[in-house]
């Protein structure tokens, strides 16, 4: 079972920037996708973005042009680049991975979360 751990989060204005990472405990070339969800208080959990093997990607609507997921397989880590951020991207934000094919993405494992705070 790949062991996932988050970190990158934090407290940042409206408008700045974050990079998360995603560090797995084994190689991760094979593993079909990788993804990033959140969680805002109140709401249910929801995808950001997934990245396959081949390095397809799809996001959520409400983060396009401002976040990009990328993958470093010689490093067995997963990043998501967040920009331009908005108070309502706070949430605790969790790596996983998981099934990547053309219908969907399909979590399995997951890490613990990082707190991602925007405010003013």
């Amino acid at each position: 079972q790949v062991q996932l751990e988050e970190s990158g989060g934090g407290l940042v204005q409206p408008g700045g920037s974050l990079r998360l990472s995603c560090a797995a405990s084994e190689r991760i070339f094979s593993i079909s996708g990788m993804g990033w969800y959140r969680q805002a208080p109140g709401k249910q959990r929801e995808l950001v973005a997934a990245i396959s093997r081949g390095a397809n990607t799809n996001y959520a609507d409400s983060v396009k042009g401002r976040f990009t997921i990328s993958r470093d397989n010689a490093k067995n880590t997963m990043y998501l680049q967040m920009n331009s951020l908005k108070p309502e991207d706070t949430a605790v934000y969790y790596c996983n991975t998981g099934r990547y094919s053309s219908v969907g993405y399909y979590p399995d494992y997951w890490g613990q979360g990082t707190q991602v705070t925007v405010s003013s």
